[in-house]
């Protein structure tokens, strides 16, 4: 069985350190009783998995899975295109799209936006050594 120390739990939920153990305190995250504190993986998957199912604040309803709700941190206009980049928790995500649409969007530094990503192949890695 995995576990994972406080900080690796944090970084992977893209929470801070001081949720995690809150979230144990609270009785939302089990520890193994080892010390230093670890987090069983199982359950800090299905943590992962409660935090996605969680209400969308942008609420816009959609079909697509592969949605990653965060904050626009550039947006760089070059004539007919934009670049959008958003970070959502540990994950940066960039756009490229026409610069008229990102002005009707009203896309700005600092907004909150939704990207949906759509893709025919996913990819999986572990670290060297878990296998």
């Amino acid at each position: 069985m995995s576990t994972f120390r406080i900080a690796e739990a944090a970084r992977l939920l893209g929470v801070s350190d001081d949720t995690i153990r809150r979230w144990i305190e609270h009785g939302l995250l089990p520890v193994t009783g080892a010390r230093p504190t670890e987090i069983p993986g199982r359950a800090l998957a299905d943590r992962a998995r409660e935090l996605a199912a969680a209400p969308d604040p942008v609420g816009a309803p959609s079909s697509a899975r592969n949605r990653f709700v965060g904050l626009v941190t550039r947006v760089q206009v070059d004539g007919l295109m934009a670049q959008v980049d958003l970070q959502s928790g540990p994950h940066r995500v960039v756009s490229l799209m026409s610069a008229e649409a990102a002005r009707d969007l009203g896309i700005d530094v600092g907004s909150l936006a939704v990207a949906v990503v759509k893709a025919t192949t996913v990819i999986i890695e572990t670290p060297k050594g878990t296998q």
